[in-house]
Order: C-alpha cells, then structure tokens, then sequence
C-alpha cells in the first residue's frame, strides 16, 4: 500500500513576510493617527490655557481700575473730596518690583522686555478689620474703611526663569505679591488723559507713564498734588501678550505691535516693550503659540 501524500500546514516564509508587512503598516498608520491627535489634544489645552489666563488677568485688572474710582461719599459727606489726596493711579514704565517694597518704591531695572508697572489705590469700606466686603484688593482680601487698598500689577520671573504677572498688595503687617498668569512676553500701559478745561471724563490722547511724569515735572512743587495729571487720567488701556507651555507648529507672525502698528510707529523707538519681535520672543527655543489681549477701562475720578 502506498502512503498518503503529507498536506502543508501553515504559512509559506513569503505569506508570513507579507502578513507582517502588512501588520506593521496597519500599526504605523495608527500610530501616526494617535499622534497627530495627542499634538491637536495638546495644542488646543494650550490655547485654553493661554486664553483662560489673559481674560482672568484682563477680568482683574479692569476690576482693580474702576475700584480706584470709588468714593467713599459716607465718609466726605458735603465737606468735598480733599484736593491734596493722592491721584488714584500711578505707574512705571519698563520697571519691575520688589514684592516686599512698600507700593511701588524701589522699582527694578531689569523688566521683562519692558514690561510696565500699573498701580491702583482706592478706600476701604466697612468697619475693621474685614470691613463690609465691597471692596477687595487682587488678591481677594477685603479692605476696611480705615484702611488703603493698592492693587499693583507687574511682570517678574519666578524660581524656574518663568516670566509672570504678579498682584502685589498690602497685607496686614508687610507687602506681598501673588502670580496672576505665567508666560508672560509682554505687559504694557497707556493712560488716557483727559485735558479738557473744564473736565468732560473723555480722554483725548493716549500716552504712557513717562509722559505723565514729563507734565507733572512741568507744575510748580506746590500745586502738584492738587493738579497732577495722574488725576486727569479718565481710562486706561492695557495689552497682555502670554504664549504657551508647548511648541506650535502653526505659523507665527514675525512681530508684535501691542497697540497697534500705528503707535508702534510713533511712539516704539521711545516706548519700550510696544514693540515685540518674534525672533527675539523665541530666543533659541522652538516657537509657541502666542495670543495678544487688550482692553480699556473707563475710570470716573471725582474731581476736587
């Protein structure tokens, strides 16, 4: 009798080079689809992040300004606002602070490419020591009636390098300042003055901390408190420039004009920080993603 003729089992060394071919395209086409999404996945938790913090910063600065409008009118009564008391707001240009300085002396040198100081002070309200809650400074605390409230907003780097806007405030025995946002490229100031004779609370010119100092320097020593032009500042205009934590492969623009290419044309050899370049933003790193935030905020100083 004759044996049967063995059937092959299994797979030819061909087949199974095939089969692995096609494994391996299958897996790095899925792995090539998982990275793509992770980098979208990161991409947009960035701009979230960045968006979250420039309206949070926006949100608390506008509310610190108007605050420096209050008037404790409880407290005046008919017998008039004093017209020595000092204006509401103050401010630096190029300059950083120590956070335990008291308010803004001793401003540093060394700002985040010119990065501005902007101080807000105003009355408490309420008896001591928490007052009635109406009026809170940046970093949440209520100010009582019997006390000044400051809310100063400035950039400085923390422990890492990382560049910041801080909230600087009066605490109960010294100063302190709170982190705001980080990633911070730029944080710059305009005040708009309102010089009309009388007063009408619209601004009609738009300049910086340093130009203020100019006319104020121009006022005889005696009347500079009851006329500083810090009294005839009717709204202020702030522009924030953050960036992310991780690289962006979408195209950045090669510059920044914070207020615009106009005023950066004007006023950019003269006003430091209005006036951002890209290559100098991304230094030897890879680029971010970087968003611009502005706004004005009216302010309704009483006048003396």
């Amino acid at each position: 009798m004759r044996r049967p003729t063995p059937r092959q089992a299994g797979m030819t060394l061909a087949e199974l080079l095939v089969a692995l071919a096609l494994g391996l395209g299958v897996l790095l086409a899925g792995a090539v689809l998982m990275t793509g999404a992770n980098k979208a996945y990161v991409a947009h938790e960035d701009a979230a992040g960045v968006d979250d913090g420039g309206r949070y910063a926006l949100a608390l600065i506008g509310r610190a300004v108007r605050q420096g409008a209050f008037v404790d009118w409880e407290s005046h009564g008919s017998a008039g606002l004093d017209k020595d008391a000092p204006a509401p707001l103050a401010g630096l240009d190029s300059r950083s602070l120590v956070k335990t300085s008291a308010a803004i002396d001793g401003p540093l040198a060394n700002a985040v490419n010119g990065s501005d100081v902007l101080a807000v002070r105003y009355p408490g309200a309420g008896p001591a020591p928490d007052g009635d809650g109406s009026v809170i400074d940046c970093a949440g605390f209520p100010v009582h009636g019997a006390k000044e409230g400051w809310s100063i907003f400035y950039v400085a780097r923390n422990a890492d390098g990382l560049a910041e806007l801080r909230c600087k405030y009066r605490g109960a025995a010294n100063w302190s300042a709170d982190a705001v946002v980080a990633g911070v490229d730029g944080f710059q100031v305009l005040y708009g003055l309102d010089s009309d004779t009388p007063p009408d609370g619209i601004p009609n010119r738009y300049v910086n901390a340093g130009a203020i100092a100019a006319l104020d320097a121009a006022l005889l020593p005696a009347e500079r408190k009851e006329k500083t032009w810090w009294k005839r500042v009717a709204s202020v205009q702030v522009a924030l420039l953050l960036h992310g934590e991780h690289p962006s492969a979408a195209p950045q623009p090669d510059g920044y004009a914070l207020f615009g290419l106009a005023y950066s044309a004007a006023h950019g050899a003269s006003d430091q920080g209005v006036q951002l370049a890209q290559a100098e933003l991304r230094g030897q790193g890879p680029a971010r993603a970087r968003r611009l935030f502005t706004a004005v905020f009216a302010i309704a100083v009483a006048q003396p």
